[in-house]
């Protein structure tokens, strides 16, 4: 009798335990469900939920890597202990085993800390609602620790976790019946509950907190630059990257959110497995091309100058917009979300064309906090379900109008 096959004996002689919910989400992990279909359905796969959601993972593991990469070149070249790299993506001074070590240490301490606080509370409401643990967290544990800071203290972390799981989604009644992003709804509450630790030029680069504080207190020590090319742009002053560092990620940013090309490798694995909906994508990247098309309008009439504190995001190039900050990652792991994104064909085309085109505009009008990703993803969110509702009239609507001119 193989392991399978014991454990789901172990499972059906306890079906009345209270407890068997968090033995099931163990069980289910390993193996496939205990309940498949076999008879009477349209239409058979072998997906799941939890197949569904471990594609996606696979989708950001290339970011979560190149992010630990990153945190730990960011770090050296910070501090001085490094020179800029020469061949960007490609560059001998990135891909070091020093980066990657440095970036490890801060990452994998973040997974950790989403992973068993999402899960634990996930475990706890089935337990106490007894019914099978939902597989959803398992991309939202993933993507909370690429949308934040490195340096983000890990106590910060749970109890933003602990909020978003609860309030962002068990409150709704669990996967599936959420209104907002989780992973979304707790980066809301970092921002707003933390402001100093998710904002500024300091929070990007790792050891820049500490090494502020040191002068803070007296000490004789340089002072270390950590600022986003969003933070530069919001204060009138130049990106002082290459665009190629822009599209590959050498750039101080969150921690998997910085590689725009490692993002759209992510984008065509989710399209091609039709998991991620390239409507909402392409229409997003269409709404940020307008906007951006718009405010550069703007700034060559001359309405703005430069003494304008908008100036600066105003005047970037439309199409930077798409490499900077994390409108890209936003866009391909956020916005895409089939629980909190609108579900009709027509629907997704508005939802993703006002995804992209708030972003920019809340990028630019919004100096003190220069990323509007998060804010318009989580706005749409309310919305979709009244987009659609719409979509579906204006087509009830449309089939009447024939009915009657045949009738007629």
């Amino acid at each position: 009798m193989g392991l399978k096959q014991n454990l789901h004996n172990f499972r059906q002689k306890n079906k009345d335990k209270k407890w068997l919910p968090a033995f099931s989400a163990i069980h289910t992990f390993l193996f496939l469900p205990n309940e498949t279909t076999h008879n009477g359905t349209h239409i058979k796969a072998a997906d799941d939920l939890k197949r569904t959601m471990n594609t996606v993972i696979m989708a950001m593991v290339p970011c979560l890597i190149f992010g630990m990469f990153n945190a730990g070149y960011q770090h050296h070249l910070a501090f001085g202990e490094i020179q800029q790299a020469t061949n960007g993506f490609f560059s001998a001074e990135f891909w070091t085993l020093d980066n990657f070590l440095v970036g490890f240490w801060k990452v994998i301490p973040l997974v950790i800390v989403s992973y068993v606080v999402g899960l634990a509370i996930e475990i706890f409401f089935a337990v106490k609602n007894s019914h099978e643990v939902e597989e959803g967290y398992l991309v939202t544990g993933m993507l909370v620790p690429l949308i934040v800071p490195i340096d983000t203290p890990l106590w910060m972390l749970a109890v933003a976790v602990a909020f978003g799981v609860v309030i962002g989604k068990e409150v709704f009644g669990g996967t599936g019946m959420n209104i907002l992003n989780p992973a979304l709804t707790i980066r809301a509450f970092l921002f707003f509950a933390y402001p100093t630790w998710m904002s500024g030029d300091k929070v990007w680069v790792h050891g820049a907190v500490e090494q502020d504080q040191l002068i803070a207190a007296g000490q004789n020590v340089d002072a270390i630059s950590g600022e986003t090319i969003l933070g530069s742009l919001a204060q009138g002053k130049a990106a002082g990257y290459e665009v190629m560092d822009m599209f590959y990620g050498l750039i101080p940013g969150s921690v998997g959110e910085t590689s725009t090309l490692l993002i759209l490798l992510g984008a065509l694995f989710l399209i091609f497995t039709k998991i991620g909906s390239w409507r909402i994508m392409l229409s997003s990247v269409v709404g940020a091309l307008v906007m951006g098309l718009i405010f550069n309008a703007v700034v060559s009439s001359g309405w703005i100058t430069e003494s304008s504190k908008f100036y600066g995001l105003m005047s970037t190039e439309f199409w930077h917009h798409l490499l900077i900050g994390g409108f890209a990652f936003g866009t391909v792991f956020m916005a895409t979300d089939p629980v909190t994104a609108s579900q009709t064909t027509k629907g997704k085309w508005i939802y993703g064309f006002l995804v992209g085109f708030i972003s920019i505009m809340i990028r630019v009008f919004n100096p003190a906090y220069p990323e509007g990703v998060m804010l318009a993803i989580l706005l749409m969110n309310v919305f979709a379900p009244t987009i659609d509702h719409y979509v579906v009239q204006g087509n009830v609507k449309k089939r009447m109008k024939r009915l009657k001119a045949k009738v007629a």
